[in-house]
C-alpha cells in the first residue's frame, strides 16, 4: 500500500473528517455502509448574459468501499437521501470517487 493510500485510509476512518452513510444500488437494491467526506461548494452556471449560483452536494468515498457507483444510486446521509447524478469521477491515484448528488 502506498503512503498516499495509507493516509487516505486514516482520513476516512477519522470521526472528525468522515461520516457514515448508506449506499443503495439503483439496479440491484444492494446496500453497503460507506464512509464519506461531504462537501457543498457553490456552482456558477452561465445562461446567456446571466450567471446563476446554485448549491451543490458532493461527497468523496474510497474506491475500496464502493468499487462501482453509478448514476441513480442512492446515498443516505443521516436522515437525508440523495441520488448520484452524472458520472462518478476518480482522483489521479484512483483511490477516491467524487460523487455529485441531488436530493432524492
Amino acid at each position: 500500500m502506498s503512503a498516499f493510500a495509507n493516509a487516505m485510509d486514516r482520513i476516512f476512518n477519522h470521526a472528525a473528517m468522515a461520516v457514515p452513510a448508506l449506499w443503495i444500488s439503483a439496479s440491484t437494491s444492494e446496500e453497503r455502509t460507506i464512509r464519506i467526506i461531504a462537501r457543498a461548494p457553490d456552482r456558477v452556471t452561465e445562461f446567456g448574459a446571466g450567471r446563476f449560483v446554485s448549491d451543490t452536494t458532493m461527497v468523496d468515498v474510497r474506491v475500496a468501499d464502493l468499487p462501482a457507483p453509478r448514476p441513480g444510486d442512492l446515498i443516505v446521509i443521516g436522515a437525508d437521501s440523495h441520488v448520484i447524478q452524472g458520472e462518478p469521477l476518480r482522483d489521479r491515484e484512483r483511490l477516491i470517487w467524487t460523487l455529485d448528488l441531488r436530493p432524492a
